[in-house]
């Protein structure tokens, strides 16, 4: 029996992965470039458009956990990613076009999958996953709806804009990492009392570009385009995006009163994005507005930030932890469009989804990791969160259950030991997962 995976960005070449992995043959369906988004620009398999940085590989942080959970179930994401990487400090941070490139040339060459580049604009018969993100075409999302019996929730997202490193001053800018970490791979580009207050004047009257079809914008918390914060309070940028902190002084300024951080973006080094600065400022306001920043005057810019819409479902009101919809047996979603934020969790959820779908095939139970794990926490909030309160999340420690350490270090290493050990008892010693214990949903 041939599964059917919709998608072909991380969560789906995820699941089409697992599949492949357990026997189980694959239909891949990707509309690129057929159909094309307001984000992408490639036919690439798995292609990052919002950043390069696949978030913390730092020892004890959530993201870097989840990754080695992922890692443990075979990602073929983050090997393509480790293959790919470029200096990011303490991050997994890749050059996007090798990453897409090398896992398109992985699910091209996989004789149990078969790629074909066509919009699904129906629910696709079982068993099948659907995993066509945050960009999901408007008639698949109408199929949904319809199949699901309500309506879609969504937020907007926005990209920061890239300049090419050629045209950074950098007599005004000076490399460094928060707190010494990494090798100073970041570009710090300083800014005086005056210059942050003129910045944040013009960011807060800048024209902005019209939403079009997007009447209901709603931002997702974690991810405000730069001039939304702006207009919060003159001071929110300053301890948030911007904030000076963990940096040394500048050698040639001293301290700065604001930093605009600027990241690596390939492995050539000629480009560099400007961290937590997305926006949907026009393009003529982007040019004015940026190049206030000292370092930034003559910058080129090789891409523009702007808006698009992310789609995802109500989860808890239809999804169970093992990404299986409730009222469709042999259904699964897979990817951000369950409600989890950001790339690597994405493909997190494409691995469950695969390993899942591929177990029904099989005539066995899904299965999802216990709650003490970085991905048994996530899973289980997409799935049980009051859906009043239902927005993307990002991996993290409060997703788990507390621990009982006295100091913070304390409690993060008994979290660390408790979610390993839990993540190698549910996988067992050849990656065959188990199923957890029932629990009772919450209301």
């Amino acid at each position: 029996m041939t599964v059917v995976v919709v998608g072909g960005g991380l969560a789906g070449v995820e699941a089409a992965a697992q599949c492949a992995r357990y026997g189980v043959p694959v239909r891949l369906y990707e509309m690129r470039p057929a159909v094309t988004t307001a984000a992408h620009r490639t036919p690439l398999l798995a292609e990052l458009v919002c950043s390069n940085s696949l978030k913390s590989d730092i020892e004890g942080t959530s993201a870097a956990l989840l990754k080695e959970e992922m890692r443990s179930l075979g990602s073929v994401t983050l090997a393509a990613a480790d293959a790919a990487r470029v200096p990011a400090g303490g991050a997994l941070a890749v050059d996007r076009d090798r990453f897409a490139a090398a896992v398109t040339a992985f699910v091209e060459s996989c004789e149990r999958v078969e790629v074909v580049r066509a919009e699904v604009d129906g629910l696709p018969a079982p068993p099948a996953v659907i995993a066509s993100g945050p960009l999901t075409s408007p008639a698949l999302a109408a199929a949904l709806n319809g199949a699901l019996g309500r309506d879609q929730l969504f937020f907007f997202d926005a990209l920061a804009p890239i300049v090419a490193a050629a045209s950074i001053d950098r007599r005004r800018c000076y490399p460094a990492s928060r707190y010494g970490k990494g090798e100073g791979t970041y570009l710090n580009c300083p800014l005086t009392r005056e210059q942050y207050g003129s910045f944040v004047a013009a960011l807060r009257t800048a024209e902005t570009a019209p939403l079009r079809d997007f009447e209901r914008g709603v931002f997702f918390e974690g991810c405000l385009p730069l001039e939304e914060l702006a207009r919060r309070g003159p001071e929110t940028l300053r301890f948030g995006p911007l904030r000076p902190v963990g940096l040394a002084p500048s050698p040639t300024s001293g301290t700065p009163y604001a930093v605009v951080q600027l990241r690596v973006e390939n492995a050539e080094a000629t480009m560099y994005g400007l961290v937590g600065c997305q926006t949907r400022l026009k393009v003529a306001e982007q040019r004015r507005v940026f190049r206030l920043i000292p370092a930034l005057a003559e910058a080129e810019f090789l891409r523009y930030g702007a808006a698009h819409r992310n789609t995802y479902l109500a989860a808890p009101a239809v999804l169970e932890p093992t990404l299986e919809l409730r009222d469709h047996p042999g259904l699964f979603i897979a990817g951000q469009l369950t409600g989890v934020e950001g790339y690597v969790e994405a493909a997190a959820a494409g691995i469950i989804a695969g390993l899942n779908v591929a177990r029904r095939v099989k005539g066995l139970a899904a299965v999802y990791p216990p709650r003490e794990t970085m991905l048994g926490g996530l899973l289980r909030y997409i799935a049980r969160a009051p859906l009043s309160t239902f927005s993307p999340m990002n991996a993290n420690w409060g997703l788990v259950p507390a621990a009982e350490g006295r100091g913070r270090g304390e409690r993060r290493l008994e979290l660390l030991a408790r979610a390993r050990a839990a993540f190698k008892t549910w996988a067992g010693p050849r990656g065959e997962a188990v199923k957890p214990p029932g629990e009772k949903r919450a209301r």
